[in-house]
């Protein structure tokens, strides 16, 4: 009877390449896509968080301040000009008088053709204080020009003997610039503006104390020095008094 053998016996080639094969494809295969796997499970979700994160930082952007709106220049007539300055003035000194108006020259106040403009220089005089005072009113954005409201001058002193600062009521004043005007082209006026379009027209407003009148300069230019004409209104009634140039 034959006994069977307990010795070890090797493997053959053969058997060795077959047990190979299947440790392969039982487990380290496996293992190595499980571990392939595992890669693209964590990295797809950070892909797709990377992604939201660039989409939400690029909606996020803080949106451009808007620029201010620039406001268009205010152009009021002499009488609105004045009485702006005129209620400060009497905040000044509770006895102050006009004694001049003024239209000043802005680059974006227009021309003066229909009597208005956005800059205004009234001038007062307080007796009592024996003072001074002029404010200009601004509806200008031009450089250069005063800022808009009502900007105060220097005190300086009065004389009430000084002919150019001769005080006067208010309510001597009843004709606008742009009546003065009107007066003013039908003397002359009409043939400057027709000839020379560009032409501004300014305005003086003082008392005369020849006269006893209070009057309107309108002048055809930016000042009296160069202007091509300068005709007297009545300030209170309105009518032709004499072509000054």
């Amino acid at each position: 009877m034959k006994t069977a053998s307990l010795a070890h016996t090797e493997p053959t080639a053969s058997q060795a390449e077959m047990s190979g094969t299947a440790l392969f494809h039982s487990g380290g295969f496996d293992r190595r896509m499980s571990l392939r796997n595992m890669k693209y499970a964590f990295f797809l979700p950070g892909l797709a968080m990377l992604g939201m994160l660039i989409a939400c930082s690029s909606n996020n952007k803080p949106a451009e301040p808007e620029k201010p709106e620039v406001k268009p220049p205010d152009l009021v007539g002499g009488l609105s000009g004045f009485h702006k300055g005129f209620v400060t003035a009497r905040g000044w000194n509770a006895d102050a008088q006009p004694y001049r108006i003024e239209s000043v020259v802005t680059t974006d106040g227009g021309n003066g053709h229909d009597g208005k403009w956005a800059v205004w220089r009234s001038s007062f005089a307080s007796p009592a204080a024996r003072a001074t005072k002029t404010y200009t009113w601004s509806g200008s954005n031009a450089d250069g020009a005063p800022a808009r409201g009502i900007s105060p001058g220097t005190e300086d002193s009065y004389s009430p003997s000084n002919a150019s600062t001769h005080v006067f009521d208010p309510q001597f004043l009843k004709i606008d610039t742009d009546q003065a005007l009107e007066t003013a082209k039908k003397h002359g006026g009409d043939k400057v503006l027709t000839a020379s379009p560009d032409t501004p027209v300014t305005y003086v407003c003082d008392w005369n104390h020849n006269t006893n009148q209070l009057v309107w300069h309108v002048i055809f230019g930016s000042g009296r020095e160069g202007a091509k004409l300068i005709v007297s209104v009545d300030a209170s009634t309105g009518e032709f008094i004499r072509v000054e140039k």
